[in-house]
């Protein structure tokens, strides 16, 4: 009866020790699943941060790469501009030019008109005799 007592005891034992470390297996299991939860939470959110900051910092340098763009292109079209008008100023002064030239022209053609009709005509000698001078061919 002693013997059956111990065994039962023992038994008892053995299985109060298998409860507790079960128990302390579901504990220890159930623990880690949620450190690992948690660690997979905050690796997630790091990545989003990351991911938001990337973002972030592309959208910046989009934005800084439009205004360069911007102030180079405004600077471009003020040079262009600027071209233009020294082209127009130059095609001005080259019409003034034309004009001053083409007044002149037409000055001292009438007074070469003028002159020449003023002038007397010099009589020719003769056949083959430029202003009365002999070619030197007969």
């Amino acid at each position: 009866m002693n013997k059956q007592l111990e065994k039962m005891k023992q038994n008892q034992e053995y299985e109060r020790r298998k409860r507790i470390a079960e128990e302390k297996h579901k504990e220890w299991v159930q623990k880690k699943r949620e450190e690992e939860r948690r660690e997979r939470k905050r690796k997630l959110s790091k990545e989003m941060v990351e991911k938001v900051t990337r973002e972030l910092e592309k959208m910046q340098l989009q934005e800084k790469a439009d205004i360069k763009y911007k102030e180079w292109l405004k600077k471009k079209r003020a040079e262009e501009a600027e071209k233009k008008k020294k082209e127009k100023e130059k095609e001005k002064e080259r019409e003034a030019e034309l004009q001053e030239k083409r007044t002149r022209s037409e000055k001292i053609f009438k007074e070469w008109l003028q002159n020449s009709r003023n002038k007397p005509q010099l009589a020719l000698n003769g056949y083959g005799c430029p202003h009365g001078k002999s070619t030197g061919l007969y």
